[in-house]
């Protein structure tokens, strides 16, 4: 009993002094960040192509303190975002003497990819996806109505797109995991093909800002093809399972 008591207490020891540094890190990169938040607020506006039709090219702000609001939050995500790596660091460590050797060799391939998945889904929202979106909802109703930009709704808008279309990306990761311990097969996923289409409607209906169907279909088509993917994925997961553990097949 007391071993297992200061096992406990070593564990919960380790996690506070890496939650600790995890923090530290996340404050100083959210500081650094602050200190150029106007660089970063330009490059979040730098899909509206200046605004145009916008007065003065450029977002307003209503509210006295809606501008410092949202460059601390623009910063805070940059701070956690940029000081990342660390904290998938951190995260490893503290796991890694729980796991079998299979299991970290998974741990540390998959972490830096799923980094660089989720960096390649908010790239496509941010070239590809935001862009037009902002066009349309700009000119839709400049012919009734003068737009007048607010600048903390037009960033909340971007960060949110970003970050739902760099999960999104991650959606063949979690099939070839989900399919590596035998939670899904390939099989179950190629029948359910007509409700990811539909599904993947519905999510452009939810992620994109606007409503006409050419954007959702820019978000629909890129998850057909991720799940796509991920079907051949979750066949090269059932592969591999059943290489490591043929029992589990018998």
């Amino acid at each position: 009993m007391r071993d297992d008591s200061q096992s406990l207490g070593t564990h919960l020891d380790e996690l506070r002094r890496r939650l600790t540094w995890s923090a530290i890190v996340v404050v100083i990169f959210t500081v650094v960040a602050f200190i150029f938040h106007q660089q970063i607020l330009r490059l979040l506006m730098e899909p509206a192509s200046g605004f145009p039709g916008v007065p003065n090219q450029k977002p307003i702000y209503t509210d006295l303190t809606e501008f410092i609001g949202i460059a601390m939050k623009a910063s805070l995500l940059a701070g956690i975002f940029t000081s990342l790596p660390f904290l998938l660091w951190q995260l490893v460590m503290f796991v890694s003497p729980g796991l079998n050797p299979t299991e970290k060799k998974y741990l540390y391939i998959l972490m830096p990819v799923s980094v660089i998945i989720f960096l390649l889904g908010a790239a496509f929202g941010y070239f590809v996806l935001f862009p037009p979106a902002v066009k349309f909802l700009i000119t839709f109703g400049s012919d009734v109505a003068t737009p007048m930009i607010r600048i903390g709704n037009y960033v909340g808008l971007m960060l949110s797109l970003l970050f739902w279309m760099g999960v999104i990306f991650e959606l063949p990761i979690v099939l070839f995991f989900l399919s590596r311990i035998g939670v899904v097969r390939p099989a179950f996923l190629s029948r359910n093909r007509k409700w990811a289409i539909v599904l993947s409607f519905v999510l452009g209906a939810l992620i994109t800002p606007t409503l006409d169907p050419i954007n959702q279909t820019l978000v629909a088509i890129p998850v057909l093809v991720l799940y796509e993917v991920g079907i051949i994925l979750s066949k090269l997961g059932v592969k591999i399972r059943y290489r490591e553990s043929p029992d589990d097949f018998e």
